[in-house]
């Protein structure tokens, strides 16, 4: 029976995107297994391993964890390995590296957005020369977005082959508007009026995904949106900032934490707009859920965010005077039966997942 590897930073992000393939390479025969930083049980995977990746990419913890992975890798003897997430994907191409070619499995790395930014000039070069180390281990690269993909033929980031996908698929199915009593009632449980407006911006709580942004931005304009409210869903190493940022700005009555929401397909149709402020994204799956849920979004204009909408001026923002006035223009004058039905159906499930396991199975 062939092994196949499925590697990410996080037991929560192969949870949350990778368990249809998973399943799909089971029921296809493959041995399964599963390397993050937890040895919790994955469905359809028959083993998981935890190994020690630590947040920070130039850890010194992280260079013991690639001589484990590469033991790890050698016992194993796995035919392809699946990596996600810009650390774990280093790390265990790294591993690859320092084995016997005979050992070596065939790697798919799937590029959740590029850590780095052809402007970023100098500073790229922090992120982009693991990438560069790593591409002759590299057999095939996916990426989800135009940009990453000019910068991976530009680099050279991969050693066969080079793929664009719309993102891993998502079912836009389980997003829906709600009817107008399911929307009073579902409104009325979180203690909030249908005359309210609520932007929501769920992500984890991170340098990357920029909360503390939004927090300053919608505090100054608090005054001018009085019947606005910001919902921020997620957990993460800087949640607890952001709490006191929220308190120190006398805002506890207008920003509301929710936490971790694992059903967000009954938050979004509760909300008005929704809102990112994300430094980087691939494709980023909580915009794309809020769109098939009906709702206008307002985003940093950066990659992956870029791919999601046609009319760049009217829904990504630069600054943060942009952000300011168009938070204000979205609650004086709201965004009604918005049509996401192109984009969300060329991101779907059952149009991404089949070319990507096809590519697995190659």
């Amino acid at each position: 029976m062939k092994k196949f590897l499925f590697c990410a930073s996080t037991t929560s992000h192969i949870r949350n995107f990778h368990l249809p393939y998973i399943k799909a390479l089971n029921e296809d025969g493959f041995d399964v297994w599963v390397a993050t930083d937890s040895n919790e049980p994955i469905p359809y995977a028959k083993h998981t391993v935890a190994f020690p990746f630590t947040k920070s990419f130039f850890s010194s913890k992280n260079i013991a964890a690639i001589f484990q992975l590469r033991n790890f890798l050698k016992r194993e003897r796995f035919d392809k390995i699946s990596t996600h997430t810009a650390l774990a994907s280093t790390i265990i191409r790294c591993a690859t590296l320092l084995l016997p070619k005979k050992y070596r499995p065939s790697i798919y790395y799937i590029a959740h957005g590029f850590l780095f930014c052809e402007k970023d000039r100098l500073k790229k070069w922090i992120y982009l020369l693991p990438e560069k180390i790593c591409a002759p281990v590299t057999d095939v690269l996916m990426v989800m977005n135009q940009e990453d993909l000019e910068l991976a033929k530009k680099h050279r980031l991969y050693k066969e082959q080079l793929h664009f996908i719309h993102g891993i698929g998502f079912d836009p199915s389980r997003f829906k508007p709600f009817s107008p009593e399911e929307r009073t009632k579902g409104r009325q449980s979180m203690g909030f009026s249908q005359s309210e407006f609520l932007f929501i911006y769920a992500a984890e709580f991170s340098k990357r995904k920029n909360q503390q942004f939004l927090i300053r931005a919608f505090a100054k304009v608090a005054d001018q949106i009085p019947q606005a409210h910001l919902l921020l869903a997620g957990s993460g190493a800087l949640l607890e900032p952001c709490k006191k940022l929220v308190k120190k700005l006398h805002m506890q009555n207008r920003i509301h934490f929710l936490g971790y929401v694992q059903q967000m397909q009954e938050l979004y149709p509760l909300c008005d707009a929704a809102v990112s402020t994300s430094k980087i994204e691939g494709l980023p799956f909580n915009l794309l859920e809020a769109m098939a849920c009906g709702l206008p979004i307002l985003a940093s204009n950066i990659k992956g965010h870029r791919d999601l909408v046609e009319n760049k001026r009217e829904f990504l923002f630069c600054t943060e005077q942009e952000l300011c006035e168009k938070l204000v223009k979205y609650f004086i004058k709201p965004y009604d039966n918005i049509n996401w039905v192109q984009i969300l159906k060329r991101c779907s499930s059952h149009k991404v997942m089949p070319p990507i396991v096809k590519l697995y199975l190659q």
